[in-house]
């Protein structure tokens, strides 16, 4: 979630447009500068960015523990670990990345030899979400000085107290000139997105996906789309349900189920769903401790803002008046912000809980009678961002690999695939396009230029008219055979 683009004019204080204007025509002017940079160079700059984001550890957990309860070991695992990993990853590989890539010749081509050579964009825009405020801007960047560019960064407005320890480390690390973070919230984005940046890379809802999109149409300025939708589970009854149940138990209520990533809901055997559902209260119970005490557990974060907590109850509320049944939490407390782990059953597939992506700790648990109704369920709604399968079967794996279709995903776990830096991440058509992490970050923020090389000798001159018999064999031999 990210946030929204008006449809309205800009509206920025004249103040705020004049420094917006003065960044963005600082880095169009410093640009060519940072193209020309070093492989050493630029490790330079991510060593010092990684300097930085460990110098400000402790910061940062205080940080999102002010803006949403995040847990400081969770802050550690799914902010920390993850910025630093790709920064690392990128310095140990960025050398063979930055190197011109040779190609084979074809038929055609067999006198020449060519590569692909990697050129940054220019001046990209970053615009983050609140979900994961620190890495999913900062990765990204990682990814866009790897590749040599400039880069303006738009942090979400609801986590202001992390938004400052990135302030903190980009001043530290960067000139304005380079890289800069503008804050603000919807009359910035869209004031941010009338510039003819050269790249944007967003992370956020799919309508608000839309309008960035359609605002760098303006420009003709490619995009990176990293979305959402609703991601499903599908658990085969040859999986170890206990297994299942601990994944499952952390990998939806962490960040309380505010992860674009999270199951959305799940696909169970229906004759096993009883049973799953009392394995999986355990688990909960176990990772997070027991309903009753987890208002005050420190393991435990909170909903974002009274916006997205009353979005969550009215997608609750509407699930229940459709017959759907609780059978694990549902406590709230408004105040607070808090919403407690929640099983749901009986769900109605017409409810506004099935059609619109949850985004907190709300768990549908669906049944099914065989696996083509639950890959025909799937199918029926938008190309998802993630799907899990918990199977012990491969022909089951390869069924449901093959009829559906998704970004990205897991077998028998959760999340893992978005740690693996050298697998692509995004999504696909309404869950996103581009894909990030690792070298897929890096031509994310890149302008692959084919060249091609040749000497004075080029058999494709036996060609040139005036056509000849001769010329004319050839050109008929190679519609043939090239």
């Amino acid at each position: 979630m990210s946030t929204p683009v008006a449809d309205t004019a800009p509206r920025v204080s004249p103040e705020l447009a004049a420094r917006i204007d003065a960044i963005f025509d600082s880095q169009m002017t410093h640009r060519y500068g940072v193209m020309r940079t070093t492989v050493r160079e630029r490790r330079a700059k991510l060593r010092k960015l990684l300097s930085s984001v460990y110098g400000h550890r402790d910061a940062l957990k205080d940080a999102l523990f002010k803006d949403y309860h995040k847990p400081a070991p969770e802050v550690d695992m799914t902010e920390t670990v993850v910025t630093t990993a790709e920064i690392k990853h990128t310095i140990r590989h960025l050398r063979r990345w930055m190197k011109p890539q040779r190609v084979r010749p074809t038929l055609a081509t067999l006198t020449t030899h060519s590569a692909i050579h990697y050129q940054p964009k220019g001046v990209v825009l970053i615009m983050g979400p609140w979900n994961y405020p620190f890495h999913l801007l900062l990765n990204p960047l990682a990814s866009a000085i790897a590749a040599g560019n400039c880069a303006i960064l738009k942090p979400s407005e609801f986590t202001p107290h992390t938004t400052s320890v990135i302030q903190s480390i980009i001043r530290e690390v960067f000139t304005p000139d380079e890289v800069a973070v503008v804050e603000g919230g919807v009359e910035v984005a869209q004031y941010l997105l009338s510039k003819p940046f050269h790249h944007v890379f967003f992370t956020g809802s799919p309508g608000v996906g839309r309008k960035v999109m359609a605002a760098a149409a303006e420009h003709l300025t490619s995009v990176t789309l990293e979305l959402g939708g609703k991601s499903p589970l599908i658990l085969d009854d040859s999986a170890s349900f206990q297994d299942a149940a601990d994944k499952i138990a952390w990998g939806k209520f962490s960040n309380n189920g505010q992860t674009c990533i999270a199951p959305d809901y799940l696909l169970v055997p229906e004759s096993r769903r009883d049973a799953f559902v009392e394995l999986l209260k355990a688990a909960i119970d176990y990772r997070f401790g027991p309903l009753e005490s987890l208002p005050d557990s420190p393991d435990y974060a909170r909903i974002i803002s009274d916006a997205h907590f009353q979005r969550l109850n009215g997608l609750l509320e509407d699930a229940l008046q459709d017959g759907a049944r609780i059978v694990y939490g549902g406590q709230q407390a408004p105040a607070r912000r808090y919403i407690a782990p929640t099983l749901l059953v009986d769900v109605s597939r017409e409810s506004r809980i099935m059609k619109e992506e949850i985004f907190g700790p709300l768990l549908p648990i669906l049944t099914y009678r065989s696996l083509d109704e639950a890959i025909a369920f799937i199918n029926g709604g938008d190309k998802p961002l993630a799907l899990y399968l918990f199977s012990g079967r491969r022909s089951v794996n390869r069924k449901v690999l093959s009829e559906t279709q998704f970004g990205g995903g897991c077998i028998n776990d959760i999340f893992l695939h978005y740690f693996h830096a050298n697998l692509p991440f995004g999504g696909d058509s309404t869950s996103g396009f581009g894909k990030s992490h690792g070298f897929f970050g890096f031509q994310a923020f890149s302008n692959a230029r084919g060249i091609l090389h040749h000497h004075r000798f080029n058999p494709v001159k036996l060609m040139y008219p005036p056509y000849t018999r001769f010329s004319r064999w050839l050109i008929d031999l190679g519609v043939r055979y090239l």
